[in-house]
């Protein structure tokens, strides 16, 4: 069971004194926190990609490789990479460069963007929206296997037997897909043998139970060996010394972003109710002491099914110090007792 932190490096301003911090604050801080990430243990750490006023990873590769060199362990992924309006060849460069640099740690987590600002920005039209993302995904994955590639598609010009370099220190490169809980998603990533990470963030997380069994029965359809793969949770969350430090700490900052993303998506308002009960045990925020939240993630292993769970934290800006102690508690604290229990769990059945 891997643990894991995600980040938008968000750059809202303060719930209470409407200040914001620069950008390159805010990235200087992520490098910090992916370093502490690092030095208590934890697995993964993913930077997502967005190209909006608000979050400052517009090239989550370059993030990652300014820690690269300061950690050891600790796996570097985007968040996700926004494929559809990317460069393939580019996008496996920067990676290649981050594993190199790590020696081997960096991962690439595609999706097709849930946030859609890269597309007017790079010259792409939404209506491509579906067809951009397999023509891109399918030029990744054949960069990733060949060093000289040959491909034509419909979005980008052809590549005629040239190399893409530099190769990265692991063959292959990990390649994982991002999925908000679209079934196509689940069998596309089954069927390329590719390992899945659902965003989780709303209802409750058993809901997603029948998206991993449908991941893994496209699988062994395709002829790949289930038990190898693995399926991880992005979800929100926070932790503190205590269950209410932790969700009065986290709702202002939540509540700013999710009413922003609401007027602009059409959500009714995020409420104090809402919030708590989706804090509740069955619910899709991981919010609490150590305890509670390391609960959590148990019950989402033995009911879901998930293999990597990352904790998505902070969602809008929250001082610097609460999230590197709630960075520091889930590795000192939460990752030693799930990877316990579910040791023991997993020697029962």
């Amino acid at each position: 069971m891997e643990i894991g932190i995600s980040t938008f490096v968000e750059t809202t301003p303060d719930p209470k004194t409407g200040e914001v911090i620069s950008h390159a604050q805010r990235i200087r801080e992520v490098v910090e926190e992916i370093v502490l990430a690092d030095s208590v243990g934890l697995d993964v750490f993913g930077v997502g990609e967005h190209h909006r006023e608000d979050f400052a990873a517009s090239n989550p590769a370059i993030i990652l490789a300014a820690a690269a060199s300061q950690t050891k362990n600790i796996r570097l992924t985007s968040a996700v990479i926004v494929l559809s309006s990317a460069d393939p060849v580019r996008v496996f460069q920067d990676f290649a460069t981050v594993d190199g640099i790590s020696n081997g740690r960096a991962e690439i987590m595609a999706g097709r963007g849930s946030f859609i600002e890269s597309f007017p920005l790079f010259g792409y039209d939404l209506k491509d929206y579906d067809e951009l993302f397999e023509e891109k995904l399918e030029l990744l994955l054949n960069i990733r296997d060949s060093e000289i590639v040959n491909w034509k598609g419909g979005h980008r010009p052809a590549i005629q037997n040239r190399g893409v370099y530099p190769r990265p220190v692991q063959e292959p490169l990990p390649v994982w897909i991002g999925s908000g809980g679209n079934s196509d998603s689940v069998i596309r990533a089954g069927i390329l043998g590719l390992p899945l990470v659902l965003a989780i963030i709303g209802g409750q997380p058993t809901q997603f139970a029948p998206l991993v069994q449908l991941y893994k029965k496209a699988l062994a359809h395709a002829g790949h060996d289930v038990n190898k793969f693995q399926v991880g949770s992005h979800s929100h969350g926070f932790i503190a010394e205590n269950t209410e430090v932790a969700a009065d700490k986290f709702f202002p900052s939540t509540q700013y972003v999710m009413n922003k993303l609401g007027k602009e998506r059409g959500w009714g308002p995020y409420t104090r109710e809402s919030f708590d009960a989706a804090r509740s045990f069955e619910g899709a925020l991981y919010v609490g002491d150590s305890s509670t939240v390391a609960d959590k993630i148990i019950y989402l292993r033995k009911n879901v099914g998930i293999t990597r769970f990352m904790l998505h934290v902070p969602v809008g800006s929250m001082p610097h110090d609460d999230v590197m102690k709630a960075i520091e508690l889930l590795g000192k604290e939460v990752a030693p007792k799930v990877r316990e229990e579910v040791a023991k769990w997993e020697e029962n059945i």
